[in-house]
């Protein structure tokens, strides 16, 4: 199976004819997805100005699409790397317990799902290296109040029946994001819950 860095060139390679080239940046989404495959690729085909389904496109618009990836993804291997360091280090001082930061860390290792847009076309319309750079500001900060992408202050709780199944927890109303669990204040997480009958934006 090809991995990420071998389907790039794919994408990169004049020599592949533009449908090999589209269909090699769609698999690269199966190594490294932010918002989730369906929702990642939308995102890609609108900042980019092409169709989901089209097979004779410019090429130079898959390539600035890979680039964004590509660059989103070493926004968050590179923090993939602290984080491993300092769970080595905590190990060493003997505290191996694991927290809720953890326990989500374990669930999108890679960067699949790490901001899960449920609704394939509600999601952020910035940069994804951008997006990931707002998110890994928070996981350091600590807990806040707003969502860590947009600040939006309208978390809501996805929950059985509603489009953001099977990632039950706290959506970011304003943007679509599920948002960590561990980048909210006990407070945020308590109205989130008690705000569950209110409807979630329909995408910006």
């Amino acid at each position: 199976m090809a991995g990420f860095r071998s389907l790039a060139r794919q994408v990169r390679d004049p020599g592949c004819d533009t449908a090999l080239r589209r269909y090699s940046l769609r698999k690269c989404l199966e190594r490294f997805a932010p918002y989730g495959h369906r929702a990642t690729w939308d995102h890609l085909c609108r900042r980019h100005r092409f169709g989901p389904e089209d097979r004779e496109l410019d090429p130079g618009r898959l390539v600035a699409a890979l680039d964004e990836l590509e660059e989103a993804r070493a926004v968050w291997l590179a923090y993939e790397e602290r984080f491993a360091a300092r769970r080595r280090r905590e190990k060493h001082e003997g505290l191996r317990g694991l927290g809720a930061l953890d326990a989500w860390h374990r669930r999108v290792w890679g960067g699949n799902g790490v901001v899960r847009c449920g609704d394939p076309a509600v999601h952020p319309s910035d940069p994804l290296p951008e997006v990931l750079r707002r998110l890994i500001g928070a996981l350091e900060r600590g807990p806040g109040e707003a969502c860590p992408v947009c600040a939006g202050p309208r978390i809501e709780w996805a929950g059985p029946g509603d489009p953001y199944d099977p990632w039950l927890g706290p959506v970011c109303g304003d943007c679509g994001v599920g948002v960590p669990r561990a980048v909210l204040t006990s407070g945020a997480l308590a109205r989130a819950r008690g705000d569950r009958s209110r409807p979630l934006a329909s995408a910006a």
